[in-house]
């Protein structure tokens, strides 16, 4: 069959995205422990490599696969989550069947590659089940309650203390109480609800996740001396947590980003400013200089 240039352009770069997803699969598929998850896992790899062989077909040429992209994917999944890596590698093979659709009229098998895209992303979605997904609920719960709280707390601080060390001090021993408050209301709550979801782990993920947090707001204070100037850096801090976890989310879970994103910043955001404004009414009312 006779392809103009740009045609084989385009089947060339399916071939080198095909062969460099299947090595992603097939070393994801090499550790994960579940029998079921390596499973699927190895399909969807054997699949990508038969997409692979279909493509060739046509361009009569042999395509190496991206090394740097299958080692990237890896990394991610591996610290990420094999959850998250997958589905951030998904999101491309979105836009490739965009471009499949177009060459329908040119390539019959266009349709059985299609319909396996859609299988994989099905497959995907009903073969994960990570531990670190099944606690999302109490990681969200730590570190939402911790940059609403601490936030709040470190703005009103600011103006009330004005002191990097004094603020700093009181914000740890702030965090800290409530990190161990939050972390036993999580085991209690978990443990009512009666699921599969252990009560232990769950008061664990909150409480790392509100510490974790904790720590990175008051950063600033300990390193600067500038009470303002770190004030400044614990809401650049936040709005970054937020925006990078709600990506997280986002590519995980399959949700939209932007709504979550705003909706979280302006709480945390909201809170702050109401804190800093009580901090200053303190101040006056109880006459402090320190």
């Amino acid at each position: 069959m006779e392809m103009n240039e740009d045609t084989l352009r385009h089947l060339r770069a399916f071939q080198k995205s095909e062969i460099t997803e299947h090595h992603v699969y097939l070393k994801l598929a090499a550790k994960v422990k579940s029998p079921e998850n390596r499973r699927v896992l190895e399909k969807i790899a054997n699949d990508e490599l038969a997409h692979y062989q279909t493509w060739l077909k046509y361009t009569q040429e042999e395509v190496e696969y991206n090394v740097l992209k299958v080692w990237i994917y890896y990394l991610i999944s591996r610290i990420a989550g094999i959850t998250f890596g997958i589905k951030l590698m998904e999101r491309g093979e979105g836009e490739a069947q965009d471009n499949y659709k177009r060459l329908r009229e040119i390539i019959p098998e266009i349709s059985s590659v299609i319909n396996d895209e859609h299988e994989h992303e099905n497959a995907l979605i009903g073969m994960l089940d990570e531990e670190r997904l099944r606690y999302i609920g109490s990681i969200v719960l730590g570190l939402n309650d911790a940059l609403m709280e601490l936030t709040g707390a470190l703005a009103g601080l600011t103006l009330a203390l004005q002191n990097t060390r004094l603020i700093a001090l009181t914000g740890l021993i702030t965090g800290f109480a409530a990190a161990l408050s939050m972390s036993a209301s999580e085991y209690l709550s978990t443990k009512s609800e009666g699921n599969l979801r252990n009560p232990i782990k769950a008061s664990i993920y909150t409480g790392s996740a509100y510490v974790l947090t904790v720590i990175v707001l008051v950063l600033p204070y300990l390193i600067l001396n500038n009470y303002y100037i770190s004030l400044g850096f614990v809401l650049a801090i936040a709005i970054l947590i937020i925006a990078f976890f709600n990506y997280y989310i986002s590519v995980a879970r399959e949700l939209p980003f932007k709504k979550h994103f705003l909706e979280m910043a302006g709480l945390s955001l909201g809170v702050a400013v109401f804190s800093f404004l009580m901090g200053s009414i303190f101040r006056s009312l109880f006459g402090m200089s320190l």
